[in-house]
């Protein structure tokens, strides 16, 4: 499929799973970590990513999680796991060899240099997610709308499989992809209504954007 790679993450209804999928998201995410708006209970994920047919991947989303979560969340029937935490190398290592799944591990970025994380877990992660850094004592890695400079990527070479996620939205992701150039975009926030609700039009909207 030569279009754009989509994950709309965040979903916690079957009618915004339907929703994504309706659109064109090649892509779920399921958050597992309390503290999030976003956060599902394993039995509830289990029923929506019951929802999801096998062409779209469906991604656990979790951060510095145990192995009891992840062992949860394959339960739950996620074969993708998103590392958004400060997960070392060594760990995400640890998580492939146990349970046998995709992973991506998120890289926060706020400059430059800040890619160039992502080299470490060359041979360990499948994927790259380059999101925004968010500040000191903030009380998520992820999903504020926040975005970095996409300018940043110009030039870039990523060491693996990658995608952009941060502060994307229906009107900005066109943008977004022409200056970085993303194979995969990842949306959380920028399709709701308020923090965790997410809005079935503005999921569409945003599909839209890059069809």
């Amino acid at each position: 499929m030569s279009r754009l790679a989509i994950k709309i993450c965040g979903l916690s209804t079957p009618d915004t799973v339907d929703a994504a999928l309706k659109a064109g998201a090649s892509h779920l995410g399921f958050v597992f970590f309390p503290k999030s708006p976003r956060h599902v209970d394993f039995d509830k994920a289990a029923g929506l990513v019951a929802r999801v047919p096998q062409h779209v991947v469906g991604v656990g989303v979790m951060v510095d999680p145990d192995d009891e979560t992840l062992s949860r969340a394959v339960q739950a029937g996620v074969k993708t796991f998103q590392l958004h935490g400060h997960e070392a190398p060594e760990r995400v290592a640890a998580i492939r060899d146990r349970f046998g799944v995709d992973i991506w591990k998120a890289i926060s970025v706020k400059t430059r240099a800040d890619l160039e994380q992502g080299r470490a877990y060359v041979g360990i992660a499948d994927f790259l997610l380059y999101d925004a850094k968010t500040p000191d004592g903030a009380a998520l890695p992820g999903g504020m709308g926040l975005r970095f400079d996409w300018t940043l990527l110009r030039g870039f070479a990523p060491p693996l499989p990658w995608g952009l996620s941060g502060g994307l939205d229906p009107e900005s992701v066109a943008d977004a992809v022409a200056i970085t150039g993303a194979p995969l975009v990842d949306v959380s926030s920028g399709v709701e209504s308020a923090p965790g609700i997410k809005d079935v039009d503005k999921i569409a909207a945003f599909c839209k954007a890059i069809s």
